[in-house]
């Protein structure tokens, strides 16, 4: 789960961390209260949205008057930003953070990320802030600090010393730097993140050490030990149609496809898309329905891949262990009896009664294409789709 950047602040500040004087705004005319409030001659207005690369797609505004901040957050407020790590749909603007300017002196990239080759937290930091890390990684590798966290005694002052020294801290803010790592560690380990960036980290003119920047990600699958943390969940950032299924505890990541994907286990459903892939489709999602996948469940799944208007197949494929064939067939004919749909569904069951499935399907009339191997599953799927839709193009053309 993302958060937003007043929300991260917030959290790191908490622990530790310098942040610059920043108060949340939901309109214009409140942006500019704020301003008032925070005083000084300069501030920064920034759209929150969960990408980065904000500043290059207009999302980050400096303003030296009232007025200035008013169109600023004018111009932000209901439009979508558009950035690199948004792609081509963007994120709306329904809330703005509007910031004290700091006058700096030099930026720092600082990144706290779990390394699964190792196991272990890494941080990542250079001398060269500003710009995106993969940036930086291509541009001036030579800039870029590594460290390895021991999780048996976790980041020691020692260690942190040794980030600082190696990108070239002053000795005087050294024992600042040395709190900043820490505090950001502490809030990683402790809240169950897997990431915490701040970019840039600046050292101001008046020899300070601002987070001006900071986004954190948290493991999903952690946050009921965190409710202060899940209470932070932004759904008007997020893919409505994984809200939907977060909600009803399915997992699914939509993709750019047409052939809808309802299976059950995260492996098999990898090894589905491969398949579609392989068979000349496109796979239209992940989706998860887990194990104990009831008929209800099975027939929510189906609400869920088929909200995409651009599902023109819909592949069902159950190896069954701790499931049931005949729930997930019962689940399937309860889905389209009560919703009709008017694409082909293909359906593959495996495993834990699989012959009670197979005469669920065939005794409900419904037009289900059915296959026994994952292959044969993905082929008669791809097949289904063209055919499908080469009669709407002959048919339109009537």
């Amino acid at each position: 789960m993302d958060i937003h950047e007043y929300q991260a602040k917030e959290i790191l500040s908490g622990f530790g961390v310098t942040v610059p004087q920043g108060a949340l705004a939901y309109s214009p005319e409140q942006a500019a209260y704020r301003a008032r409030e925070l005083g000084g001659n300069r501030w920064i207005v920034k759209a929150q949205v969960h990408a980065g690369g904000r500043g290059k797609a207009g999302g980050v505004k400096l303003c030296d008057s009232e007025h200035e901040i008013l169109d600023a957050a004018a111009d932000m407020f209901g439009r979508t930003l558009v950035t690199h790590q948004t792609g081509p749909e963007g994120k709306g603007i329904y809330r703005v953070y509007v910031e004290a300017a700091v006058s700096f002196e030099r930026e720092i990239y600082l990144g706290f990320v779990l390394d699964r080759s190792s196991q272990r937290v890494m941080i990542v930091a250079s001398s060269e802030g500003g710009m995106e890390i993969e940036d930086i990684s291509a541009e001036r590798p030579d800039s870029i600090v590594r460290s390895t966290v021991e999780p048996a005694v976790g980041l020691q002052e020692f260690q942190a010393r040794e980030i600082a020294f190696a990108l070239g801290i002053p000795t005087a803010l050294t024992q600042q730097m040395v709190r900043t790592l820490l505090g950001c560690y502490r809030a990683f380990t402790e809240l169950d993140a897997t990431m915490v960036e701040i970019n840039p980290l600046v050292i101001t003119s008046d020899e300070r050490i601002l987070a001006l920047d900071a986004k954190m990600t948290f493991d999903g699958n952690a946050l009921f030990r965190h409710p202060h943390v899940a209470e932070l969940r932004d759904k008007s950032q997020e893919d409505p149609r994984e809200s939907r299924a977060a909600d009803r505890g399915l997992n699914y990541i939509g993709l750019t496809g047409n052939i809808g994907c309802i299976v059950n286990g995260a492996g098999l459903a990898m090894a589905t898309m491969d398949t579609i892939k392989l068979a000349g489709g496109e796979p239209a999602n992940f989706l998860d329905i887990g194990g104990g996948a009831t008929p209800e469940r099975v027939a929510k799944a189906f609400k869920l891949v088929l909200s995409d208007q651009n599902v023109q197949a819909v592949l069902v494929n159950i190896f069954a262990g701790i499931n049931r064939c005949d729930w997930v067939a019962e689940g399937v004919v309860q889905a389209l009896t009560q919703n009709p749909v008017d694409v082909p569904v293909i359906v593959r069951l495996a495993g834990t009664n699989v012959e009670e499935g197979q005469k669920i399907l065939a005794k409900s009339g419904l037009p289900i294409i059915r296959a026994t191997s994952l292959m044969e599953a993905a082929e008669r799927s791809v097949t289904a789709w063209k055919n499908d839709q080469s009669q709407n193009t002959k048919l339109r053309a009537i």
